[in-house]
């Protein structure tokens, strides 16, 4: 399929050629506009000169840190940002998902899988551009808590002001896994290959930081949650009467 002048524009930032062929093969065919760079600075020229719609970007570049420049993007820019990470980097792809990246993925990947990364993400990015007051008029599916909204059809979430409250595609979905099963309390393990998966190559400590990040988002007070309690040496229980749409 053949990009349009209309298609998103995808950069991706990898030192291994191969990585950066195969993925700018399979995103071009999938009708994206992809520009392959191999360095951060390339990525930051770029985007002065022809800003991505979403950057897969390699977590440790050959001679540069990913999250620094993801970080140096996200100082100025709201971009959705995809890292690309290796097997046992725990404790980066924690930091990148805390710090500057909406959702990762390990090496070696199914491209399949990224192809459907990347649409969900252009999708929450799309709507995140629309009006809160359409939003809400369109929710078909949905569920709801205390003047909350999670669509779940365009993958959204509203406060009782009728806002957008930005999620990422691993907190949406953990979101989700939460309201779901309002009340129950849900271990670590359970959470994980709700959000992620059988096959994940994620820990614990990603459904933590997730969790935090909600937090944050959700509740007056994060340090005194009044919504997503604690289970200590179990896991997590999201405390509120949800009704789904």
């Amino acid at each position: 399929m053949a990009a349009t002048p209309q298609a998103h524009h995808i950069a991706i930032v990898d030192d291994d050629p191969d990585i950066l062929q195969v993925l700018t093969d399979t995103l071009t065919l999938e009708g994206y506009r992809v520009t392959p760079v191999q360095t951060g600075q390339a990525l930051l020229g770029l985007q002065a000169q022809d800003p991505a719609d979403l950057i897969l970007l390699d977590l440790k570049l050959e001679h540069e840190s990913g999250l620094r420049v993801a970080q140096d993007i996200r100082r100025d820019s709201a971009v959705p940002i995809m890292m690309l990470t290796g097997k046992g980097d725990e404790t980066d792809r924690i930091l990148g998902l805390e710090v500057a990246a909406d959702d990762f993925m390990m090496k070696p990947f199914n491209l399949r899988e990224i192809v459907a990364r990347v649409r969900a993400l252009l999708r929450r990015s799309t709507q995140l551009s629309q009006t809160p007051k359409l939003l809400v008029q369109r929710v078909s599916e949905g569920l709801v808590f205390d003047g909350w909204c999670l669509d779940l059809t365009r993958r959204t979430l509203l406060n009782p002001a009728g806002e957008l409250v930005d999620l990422t595609y691993g907190e949406f979905n953990l979101l989700n896994v939460l309201l779901s099963s309002a009340n129950r309390v849900l271990s670590r393990d359970y959470l994980l290959e709700k959000t992620h998966g059988t096959q994940t190559e994620s820990f614990d400590r990603t459904i933590d930081v997730l969790i935090l990040r909600l937090r944050r988002k959700l509740e007056p007070n994060p340090k005194a949650p009044h919504y997503i309690k604690t289970e200590r040496g179990i896991g997590y229980r999201f405390e509120a009467t949800v009704k789904r749409l």
